[in-house]
């Protein structure tokens, strides 16, 4: 008996589970996938220039925070100049829904003069609406067949006695309290006495100025009663308005005079006015 050396795995040998009638096939090799060719000695190729814009962006960041740094330093040492030069930077903030006017008396008007102001700043909103009030009594006017002069009167009155008040007493009156500048309190009591004067004329409307009816006063309204009852009415109230509005002024002038006077302000007002008019001398 000899032994032979023979593989059991070799493809040569007959399977036993294989179909018995088929012979066995020289060619039943499986044929091995062919590796994918490596090239190991190859190294992968990163694209420079994302970082060479980042580093281009990153500079021209550090330039522009270098530049803001440089306007705010600029910004403050205006403001520092201005501040200590005195000039008051005031930013329009009222009405809030359409800001004409820079106004804030709590924040920069002292505590014991808020009154005052205030009172102030109620008479300045009486005078529009008393100068309102008289275009709508004299339209009313106008329509029973007084003719369009006086119309056009009272909205000369309106359109000038409005920003007239502002200018040339109401914010000398706030700049005055803010400050405390003795000049300004001098201005203000001058251009208020007149606006005292105007409300009290219009308050009587005295057959003047185109028979008076160009103001919605009393006697105005006592001759608009004989001729037209509803225009007469108009008149009525305006005068009622212009007697308001003129009481509550001579409150104002009366109240900022004996503070004027308290505080010595007429002495300061003295010795200011003579420096001013010496400096523009020399």
């Amino acid at each position: 008996m000899s032994l032979h050396n023979s593989n059991p795995f070799d493809e040569e040998n007959v399977n036993p589970f294989a179909n018995p009638g088929s012979a066995p096939s020289s060619n039943s090799r499986l044929s091995p996938l062919s590796p994918e060719p490596r090239n190991r000695g190859a190294t992968t190729d990163i694209p420079l220039d994302p970082l060479k814009d980042l580093k281009a962006k990153e500079k021209e960041l550090q330039a522009r925070e270098a530049e803001l740094k440089r306007r705010e330093q600029e910004l403050k040492r205006k403001e520092d100049a201005i501040a200590g030069a005195g000039i008051v930077i005031e930013e329009k903030n009222w009405p809030p829904f359409l800001p004409i006017i820079h106004h804030d008396i709590p924040n920069e008007i002292p505590v014991h003069l808020q009154s005052i102001q205030y009172v102030a700043f109620t008479t300045l909103l009486g005078l529009v609406l008393c100068l309102l009030w008289n275009v709508v009594a004299v339209t009313v006017a106008w329509i029973k067949g007084e003719g369009p002069t006086i119309w056009l009167l009272a909205v000369i009155y309106l359109i000038s006695g409005v920003p007239g008040a502002y200018v040339c007493w109401y914010r000398p009156l706030y700049r005055a309290t803010r400050t405390d500048s003795a000049l300004k309190f001098g201005w203000f009591l001058l251009s208020y006495m007149m606006h005292i004067g105007f409300c009290v004329l219009a308050a009587i409307a005295p057959p003047i100025i185109f028979k008076g009816k160009s103001l919605a006063g009393i006697l105005a309204a006592l001759d608009m009663m004989e001729d037209n009852t509803l225009a007469g009415i108009f008149y009525f109230i305006g005068a009622g308005l212009f007697c308001v509005e003129s009481l509550l002024s001579i409150w104002v002038i009366q109240q900022v005079y004996m503070y004027f006077r308290g505080t010595g302000k007429a002495a300061d007002m003295k010795r200011e006015a003579a420096r001013r008019t010496m400096m523009v001398a020399l």
